[in-house]
């Protein structure tokens, strides 16, 4: 495991859950009340504030920080709104990986508007918690993907940034050649160099957990099913659903197979006739499902933040976990913070380097 200084001292996960559950009544909600009165321009909002990180250093069996060898490429969007999940997100594949040093992260964060100074800067936020990381940002400009956005069943699906996925491989340096695409409501409990190694063999553009038994009809829409023409896109494949939050991608493959191109005709063909519901999920099914690279579940362990519409608490799927992923509509800083968290958000908040939640929880 990697070395830390004030690491956290490890405890088995049953009893750390037993601690958070009995901690979870002092967490808090600070609220910032800005007097009407005042006579002084409103000042544009300070991103939130988060504790310093430890720094996490390689164990001795590491290869150089630099070296090709064990270096490992994750991409994340970045997003005010998701700023908390991101940094939980970060913090625990540093805290699990043996070779931290050797992690590379990209992130994408939308291209700043020139007339604007309201929103928060993230990426200081990121440097100032991690300041021995060298982070990699890479604007996207949401212009390329907004005509293209249909409406889906939640407002969160339907953002530019949530479509970003679809051009790592147009948005990454070319350097860059394989990468792990993470969502920013995960943590990682397992070290992400064995996610990182997986074989996409002599074809195979993305590798993620497949779930065959998932009724892969409702991602699509009667008009869809009853079209024969469009249907016939999965004849030749036997399609399972995958969540494009945890994926392993080859990128140099996805540019050579113009696959951007293809998840958009998709987003094209929406535009003209409704045939699905999730936001940037399906389109990716239509060019992908049943060609991918099938990956233990254990690293997919989804669905935690409940469904699209209400985000009801879910428990854990049976078996291992290296990856636990919030997808849906319920986030655990939110539900920790209104004080109606579900069981499962315990596991996120040892993560949470917000200061107002630290504080709560020492209380």
């Amino acid at each position: 495991m990697a070395r830390a200084c004030c690491r956290m001292a490890a405890a088995p996960a049953a009893a750390l859950l037993l601690l958070l559950v009995a901690a979870a009544s002092a967490i808090r909600v600070d609220v910032v009340r800005i007097s009407s009165s005042s006579s002084a321009p409103p000042q544009p909002p300070s991103p939130p504030a988060f504790r310093e990180a430890p720094a996490f250093r390689n164990g001795d069996e590491c290869p150089p920080r630099g070296s090709p060898d064990g270096h490992v490429d994750v991409a994340m969007t970045l997003d005010a709104n998701y700023l908390r999940g991101t940094m939980a997100a970060v913090f625990s594949i540093l805290q699990h990986t043996a070779c931290p040093e050797n992690v590379a992260f990209h992130f994408l964060a939308a291209a700043a508007d020139p007339d604007s100074d309201s929103d928060p800067d993230p990426l200081a936020a990121i440097r100032a918690t991690f300041p021995y990381l060298d982070p990699s940002v890479h604007r996207f400009d949401p212009s390329r993907v907004r005509g293209r956005i249909s409406r889906s069943v939640r407002h969160a699906l339907d953002q530019p940034l949530n479509y970003a996925r679809i051009y790592l491989a147009d948005t990454l340096p070319a350097v860059v050649r394989r990468v792990i695409y993470l969502d920013s409501d995960v943590v990682v409990v397992d070290d992400v160099r064995k996610l990182w190694s997986v074989d996409l063999g002599e074809r195979h553009v993305v590798a993620a957990p497949e779930y065959c038994h998932a009724n892969f009809t409702k991602y699509f829409t009667d008009a869809f099913w009853s079209d024969r023409e469009l249907r016939a896109a999965f004849r030749d494949r036997r399609p399972c659903y995958f969540n494009t939050g945890v994926m392993v991608m080859d990128v140099a493959r996805w540019r050579r197979g113009g696959y951007t191109r293809r998840v958009e005709e998709w987003m094209a063909v929406q535009k003209r006739k409704r045939i699905y519901h999730l936001g940037s999920l399906p389109p990716f099914l239509l060019v992908l499902a049943g060609d991918i690279r099938p990956v233990d579940h254990r690293w997919n362990q989804h669905g935690l933040g409940g469904d699209n519409v209400e985000g009801r608490c879910r428990s854990l799927h049976p078996g291992p976990i290296s990856l636990l992923h919030w997808s849906g509509k319920g986030k655990p800083w939110l539900r920790l913070d209104s004080r109606k968290p579900c069981t499962v958000d315990y596991l996120w908040a040892p993560y949470d380097l917000y200061k107002a939640a630290a504080t709560a929880l020492e209380e």
